[in-house]
C-alpha cells in the first residue's frame, strides 16, 4: 500500500467507486497509525471562500472508522477531494510531552479545525476507555446507554446474550456491547453513581463520536401526583452538579435532543406508560435531604419534576462535545412526600420496572435508525467555529 493517496470527487462516478475508496483510505489510515506515526487528513474544497483547505491528524482510525467512512462520504459528495498521509511519530502515552497536546481549550478561531479532538486526546482517551468499561474501544457502538443499576445490566445480558462483555472482572465502569454491522448496536455503560463519574466517562465515550447518548436512571419525583414508576423525560437540566461548571458556564443552557424526546414520548405513549417532561435537578449530594432548605427553594424555582445525580453531567458533556443526548428517568422515591428510597421497597421496585425501562429506550433507538441511519441530525448542538470532521459537515 503507497505511503499516501488522493481521493478526486470527479474520480469517482458510481457508490461502489466511492465506497472502494473510501474503505482503502481508512485502511491506509490505520497502517499509518500501526507503523507508529499519525495519519493525517488534508480535505481541498475549491467551493469554500475561506476555508478551501483543512488539514488534521487522528490517531486510532480503527475504533471510529464506521465515522471516518461516513463523513468521508459526505465529503465526496459534496464535491470535495480528500488526501491521507502519515504526520509525525505518535507520542508514547508516558512521554511528558504528550500533556502539552491534549488541552481542548487551545484553539484557533480564525482557522477552522478538522477534527473536535487532538490525535493524543484521543490516544489518552480511548486507553482509559479500555481501563475503566474492560472492552476494547474498537467495540462501541454508535448508540451508547449509561445506568448506574447492575439490573439493568441483567436485562441488557438476557436480551442479548452473546454480546461482548468486560475482558477482566472488577472494572469501575462495566461496558456490554451489542454489536451489529457498521456500529450501529447498543453500548450499554453502568458507571455508578454521581456526576463525577459521568464526567469521566462522557469525557473519553464522546471521542468515538456516537450518534447518541441517553442516561437511564431513577429518580427521586418532586411533583405531588406523580407516583412510583412514573417516568420522567428531562426537557432541561438544573446543574447543581458543579463538575463542569469551570469549563462549561453555568449560564450555557443545555437541552436534550428534541428528535430524541420526540421518540421516546411515542414509545412511552405507545406502552400507556404514565409520564411527565420537564426540568431535571442534579445534584452531587446524595444526601441533600440533610439540609434541604436551599435546594428545595432552587427545585420550586425552576419547576423541576425530579431530582437525580447524573444527567445534567451527561447533557453537560453532551452538548459540549457535539454529541445528541437525552434523559429517561424513572421515580424510585419522593423525597418530599414521604417516599424516601427505602431498601425493601426500592428492591421491589427495581424488580418490577427494570426491563421495561431498557425497553423503551431500545425501542427508541430502533425507530431512531430507520428515520435517521446516517445519524440524528445536531445542528442544535453545533457551533459557528465547528470542526469539519462533526457530523453533518458544512
Amino acid at each position: 500500500m503507497p505511503d499516501s493517496m488522493r481521493l478526486i470527487h470527479s474520480e469517482l462516478t458510481s457508490p461502489e467507486a466511492l465506497a472502494k475508496a473510501t474503505e482503502k483510505a481508512c485502511d491506509l489510515m490505520e497502517e499509518i497509525y500501526s507503523k507508529g506515526m499519525y495519519p493525517k487528513m488534508i480535505v481541498h474544497r475549491e467551493y469554500s471562500e475561506h476555508n478551501p483547505k483543512i488539514k488534521g491528524e487522528l490517531a486510532q482510525p480503527k475504533a471510529f472508522r464506521w465515522y471516518l467512512l461516513r463523513e468521508m462520504n459526505r465529503l465526496l459528495s459534496k464535491n470535495a477531494d480528500i488526501e491521507i498521509t502519515a504526520s509525525r511519530p505518535v507520542i508514547p502515552l508516558n512521554d511528558p510531552k504528550l500533556l502539552d497536546h491534549t488541552d481542548e481549550e487551545e484553539w484557533d478561531f480564525t482557522k477552522k479545525k478538522m477534527f473536535l479532538f487532538s490525535p493524543e486526546r484521543t490516544d489518552i482517551s480511548l486507553n482509559r476507555l479500555s481501563h475503566y468499561t474492560g472492552t476494547d474501544p474498537c467495540d462501541f457502538q454508535r448508540y451508547i446507554l449509561f445506568t448506574n443499576y447492575a439490573m439493568h445490566v441483567e436485562v441488557f445480558l438476557d436480551k442479548y446474550p452473546d454480546c461482548v462483555k468486560p475482558a477482566r472482572d472488577g472494572v469501575q465502569m462495566p461496558a456490554y456491547h451489542h454489536k451489529l454491522p457498521d456500529n450501529k448496536g447498543l453500548t450499554l455503560i453502568n458507571i455508578g453513581v454521581g456526576p463525577s463519574n459521568a464526567k469521566t466517562i462522557t469525557d473519553h465515550v464522546c471521542v468515538l463520536r456516537p450518534d447518541a447518548m441517553v442516561m437511564v436512571g431513577h429518580c427521586g419525583g418532586l411533583r405531588n401526583h406523580q407516583e412510583i414508576g412514573d417516568f420522567v423525560l428531562a426537557s432541561s437540566y438544573y446543574r447543581d452538579d458543579k463538575v463542569l461548571d469551570e469549563l462549561f458556564p453555568i449560564g450555557n443552557p443545555v437541552i436534550p435532543n428534541y428528535l430524541l424526546n420526540i421518540y421516546l414520548k411515542e414509545v412511552l405513549d405507545n406502552h400507556g406508560l404514565k409520564h411527565r417532561i420537564g426540568p431535571v435537578y442534579t445534584t452531587a449530594n446524595r444526601n441533600w435531604e440533610f439540609s434541604a432548605k436551599d435546594t428545595v427553594q432552587k427545585i420550586h424555582q425552576s419547576r423541576s419534576l425530579a431530582i437525580d445525580m447524573e444527567s445534567s453531567t451527561v447533557a453537560t458533556n453532551g452538548f459540549r462535545y457535539r454529541v445528541p443526548h437525552a434523559t429517561l428517568l424513572c421515580v424510585s422515591d419522593k423525597p418530599l412526600h414521604g417516599k424516601p428510597k427505602l431498601s425493601e421497597a426500592a428492591q421491589t421496585f427495581y424488580q418490577n420496572s427494570k426491563e421495561m425501562h431498557l425497553q423503551i429506550v431500545i425501542e427508541t433507538i430502533e425507530m431512531v435508525k430507520d428515520s435517521y441511519p446516517d445519524g440524528l441530525p445536531n445542528s442544535s448542538i453545533r457551533a459557528f467555529n465547528e470542526p469539519l470532521m462533526g457530523g453533518g459537515e458544512e
